[in-house]
């Protein structure tokens, strides 16, 4: 037997999420963005740490949170409608974020931080719905 139900009146909290996850991304994708940005154009603005590891020009890191920032956005937008590569790409992006984001950490810890947890929530909402398929 066939349901009748639509997919948000099946699952009301699953596509909130989903919308929960966009919204985020299109948000947080904008900030990274931004704050690329500030790092191509005004790289002084950040603190510099003289011992870190990852140690890279903040221009680069700049050309980073820019290009993925964007994409975020992309994502963001297209996960607006029930498409399963807006899913993935949400969650693989999401992934790259937190990397960028942990190792850009010197130069702007607090803001990273919040990032981080930021992506990992929407790696989880995005995980946690069923297909739209299903």
């Amino acid at each position: 037997m066939t349901s009748t139900h639509s997919r948000a009146d099946a699952h009301p909290f699953a596509s909130g999420l989903v919308v929960f996850a966009s919204v985020m991304l299109i948000v947080f994708g904008a900030l990274d963005f931004c704050r690329g940005i500030m790092g191509i154009a005004r790289d002084e603005v950040f603190v510099t740490t003289a011992n870190y590891v990852f140690k890279f020009d903040l221009t680069t890191w700049g050309w980073l949170h820019l290009v993925f920032g964007a994409f975020a956005v992309v994502v963001g937008i297209g996960l607006m409608t029930p498409s399963t590569w807006a899913r993935v790409g949400g969650i693989g992006l999401s992934a790259v974020l937190i990397i960028i984001n942990f190792l850009s950490l010197p130069y702007f810890p607090l803001w990273s931080l919040v990032a981080i947890a930021v992506y990992g929530v929407i790696i989880w909402a995005l995980c946690v719905v069923k297909s739209p398929e299903t």
